[in-house]
């Protein structure tokens, strides 16, 4: 067991990913803003989290040396809540205090990979549409082909298909103005970028990327499928969009070094995804799974684990179990290889409204290390408290 995280980092790592079991436990990203700052020491220029990526810009901008205040930025630039925790707050402040003074080749950066929306609702493109058709200057009627944004964003179109406007005409409409979007914009990029800049080019992009993943999560949630089969697939539509939003990114920042990228385990790990909601078992390829496939020995998985938590009511864990095992040689936190743990228990002294997700065999198969935390954090971050009532649902991705 070791606290050097570089131990873990091979030569060939672009993408690192380092993962939460509990999104409402604030001791991991606290840790993480900790060992994101040795990684940037050894070379490491960006970090990606599981945020929206559209507005994630603002906070990229602002850590840049962009204008506005933290409290802004924190309250705009960050979804699910996270903008209200303490460690996105230490995040930011300590970024825009590193890049000041810095060339922009040496700034480190930050983005969402998340699409904009929840698991269980979803925004109009409209919005997203509009600031590309405005970006290339063209005469669009966007407004009235999408409709009120309120029949896209309303719960029961992600939980009825019925109600879904995912496969109308008007949306199918919509996905195929979308398309001619990215082509016009790829046609149009050496123009466009010669009178505006790559930034602002790219910045469209982005919006047209989560335009299209927001017309594709519709058009599954319209699906009359068998529910188990309906939200796995929804969940894959997600996650194929943060592989897609971490491939994206790393276009620009290949030349400058490394990635950090922050989420759930869920998202992570190089194995099948599998989460029980409800009544339901569901099973995806995550994002984690697919860069995986794609990055090969490029991308390198660090997975959280948990002995106890004031903050979910978790206690230590049973003998025999493999949290158990990390907890008996760990002080405060601890990385080790997941080659050196041997076979044990999975813990089942866990319920839906910690929101924890206990070590398994395919979750330590699908990491090359596991960080465990042995205590949490005594008290949650007002942000965190947003997952509750996912928690209860059992819809913590």
């Amino acid at each position: 067991m070791s606290q050097e995280i570089t131990t873990f980092v091979p030569s060939s790592c672009a993408v690192l990913a380092l993962g939460e079991p509990a999104h409402r436990e604030p001791g991991f990203a606290l840790l993480r803003n900790e060992l994101f700052a040795r990684l940037v020491a050894h070379g490491f220029r960006s970090i990606a989290l599981e945020s929206d990526r559209v507005a994630a810009l603002a906070v990229n901008d602002y850590v840049c040396g962009g204008p506005g205040t933290l409290d802004e930025v924190l309250s705009a630039g960050f979804s699910h809540g996270f903008g209200e925790t303490a460690a996105n707050r230490e995040l930011v402040t300590w970024l825009r205090a590193h890049n000041a003074g810095r060339p922009a080749a040496e700034q480190v950066t930050v983005h969402g990979f998340d699409a904009p929306m929840e698991t269980m609702s979803a925004p109009s493109p409209r919005r997203y549409l509009e600031f590309v058709r405005d970006y290339l200057d063209l005469d669009l009627d966007v407004t009235d082909l999408a409709g009120a944004d309120e029949r896209w964003s309303r719960t029961e179109a992600v939980l009825d298909p019925a109600r879904s406007p995912g496969a109308t005409p008007e949306a199918d409409r919509l996905r195929v103005l979308a398309d001619d979007l990215l082509v016009t914009l790829h046609t149009r990029a050496p123009e466009r970028i010669a009178t505006t800049s790559y930034t602002e080019w790219r910045r469209a992009a982005t919006h047209l990327t989560a335009a299209l993943a927001l017309l594709r999560y519709h058009r599954v949630a319209a699906q009359p499928l068998e529910a188990s089969a309906r939200w796995s697939r929804l969940s894959a539509t997600r996650d194929a969009l943060m592989a897609q939003n971490i491939l994206d990114l790393r276009t620009d920042e290949t030349r400058r070094g490394p990635t950090l990228v922050y989420a759930h385990n869920l998202h992570l790990r190089r194995t099948p995804s599998t989460m029980r909601m409800g009544p339901m078992d569901l099973t995806w390829a995550g994002a984690g799974e697919i860069l995986g496939a794609l990055l090969g020995e490029q991308y390198t998985v660090l997975l959280g684990s948990l002995g106890r938590s004031a903050t979910l009511g978790l206690p230590d864990p049973a003998p025999g179990t493999y949290e158990a095992a990390l907890q008996d040689d760990t002080g405060t936190w601890s990385l080790s290889a997941t080659s050196t743990l041997r076979p044990a228990q999975t813990r089942t002294d866990t319920t839906p409204d910690q929101g924890y997700f206990p070590l398994d065999p395919d979750t330590i198969a699908g990491a090359d290390a596991l960080l465990h935390l042995s205590a949490g954090r005594p008290t949650p971050d007002a942000g965190y408290e947003h997952y509750i009532d996912r928690a209860r649902r059992g819809a913590l991705g």
